[in-house]
């Protein structure tokens, strides 16, 4: 796409929009402007949430019909003509065995993770990143047709994504655009955002509407106006997909730093998790590590899954929740200790989070709360703990749990140990 157009070129594509805008059976009026299609973003939404929560409670099946994810792409399928044939790419083929998303549970369960990061997300790079990670997946027949899930997340951020709309792509910048490839999904998202924001008083912030109007260019309802020479569109949409390389790269680099850190995060709840287990504790994994993949299964395998009904019922409940691990009491249905893993991250929101559940109570447990992290942290961790932020932390009675010597001594403790005296021996009082 040229950067620099004749202003004849720029006044032809104001000239199509302003009657684009203006025809009744074109998407903008029949689709964009229709009084239903906002109350069906939160309907969608809400379906989407359940498919998460499906796949994380495994429950999903191995189906698509009858299935949540039905539910949703039909809804979806239902936005009129833009949206038609939507539930295509999401269709179980026996024969091709894709999407496999029904046959893996471990796709399946990226698909979810995929799903519940895009939807938590507020700005560009974490959904970025949620794609890159899903497409680093290789889950066979699951491509750029999620965006039209996405969409109905971020309207600012993802175009609609099906035939008629590349073609539109192509047709309007003279880009060479595929489909089935997330990075040729992303060069043409990069080339989609320039021309609304050149052309944003016809257009929306919403990219509905830029989605509409390739797709009525694609469908042949409109003629695409020439803007520029074919040697520079292509050259521009070369670019674009460089770019979009090096920018996939970077994300990659990032998310494989990323894993290795969460690899060791998890792998150290799951030590605890079995040791709670061993000495007659429910335990309690953070709500949103519980479908973590870990030892053939997921994390929370095992575990409870509400909290006890005091302190569910606590205002500060939300916080508590995503402590890393709980042990709860059987008989007196509190929690005995509390487990914040913290790998290479900041210890200040796993405080505040222990801090929370100590003052939802007038009674708190006292000295039973864990800081568990690498061996060589500890006097980082008494240096952080030194800000005035964390003056109420002496209350807490915090413990310092080295890795190490929870690696060393975990299954001498499960086989041996009762209650929390071997877990006292082994930490360093902070503070």
């Amino acid at each position: 796409m040229s950067q620099l157009q004749p202003e004849d070129i720029a006044a032809e594509t104001r000239q199509m929009l302003e009657v684009w805008r203006e025809d009744p059976a074109a998407t903008y009026r029949s689709w964009f402007l229709w009084e239903e299609r906002l109350k069906n973003f939160r309907s969608i939404r809400r379906g989407l949430a359940a498919v998460v929560e499906e796949i994380e409670a495994g429950r999903f099946g191995n189906a698509y019909r009858g299935s949540s994810l039905e539910t949703v792409v039909s809804s979806i399928a239902e936005q009129r003509q833009i949206f038609r044939g939507a539930d295509h790419a999401f269709l179980w083929k026996p024969k091709l065995r894709i999407p496999d998303i029904y046959e893996s549970p471990d796709n399946q369960r990226a698909f979810g993770r995929f799903l519940h990061s895009c939807a938590c997300c507020q700005t560009e790079e974490p959904v970025l990143a949620a794609i890159q990670q899903l497409d680093e997946q290789r889950i066979k027949g699951l491509g750029p047709a999620a965006a039209n899930l996405l969409y109905f997340l971020h309207p600012t951020l993802i175009p609609p994504f099906n035939t008629a709309i590349v073609r539109g792509y192509n047709m309007l910048t003279g880009a060479q655009a595929k489909l089935g490839s997330w990075k040729e999904y992303l060069a043409m998202r990069r080339g989609i955002l320039e021309f609304n924001q050149r052309y944003r008083q016809l257009l929306s912030n919403d990219l509905g509407a830029i989605g509409g109007l390739l797709f009525d260019i694609g469908s042949g309802r409109y003629m695409a106006p020439a803007i520029g020479r074919e040697e520079d569109q292509i050259a521009q949409w070369r670019s674009d997909v460089a770019l979009v390389r090096e920018q996939s790269a970077r994300i990659s680099s990032s998310l494989r730093v990323a894993a290795e850190g969460d690899l060791t995060h998890t792998e150290v709840q799951g030590w605890l998790r079995d040791l709670g287990q061993a000495l007659g504790y429910l335990v309690w994994i953070a709500a949103n590590d519980r479908s973590r993949p870990y030892g053939g299964g997921r994390l929370s395998d095992g575990c409870v899954d509400t909290l006890p009904p005091k302190i569910a019922a606590a205002g500060s409940a939300e916080s508590i929740r995503l402590i890393d691990v709980l042990w709860i009491d059987p008989d007196q249905e509190r929690i005995a200790a509390a487990f914040e893993v913290e790998h290479t991250t900041s210890i200040y929101s796993g405080i505040v989070r222990m801090l929370d559940l100590a003052l939802s109570f007038d009674e708190p447990t006292s000295g039973n709360y864990f800081l568990v992290a690498p061996d060589d942290r500890q006097e980082q961790v008494r240096v952080q703990l030194g800000r005035p932020a964390f003056s109420r932390v002496s209350d807490l009675k915090l413990h310092y749990l080295p890795y190490g010597a929870l690696r060393e001594h975990r299954t001498a403790l499960a086989r041996f140990g009762t209650g929390l005296k071997g877990m006292l021996s082994l930490a360093a009082p902070l503070r």
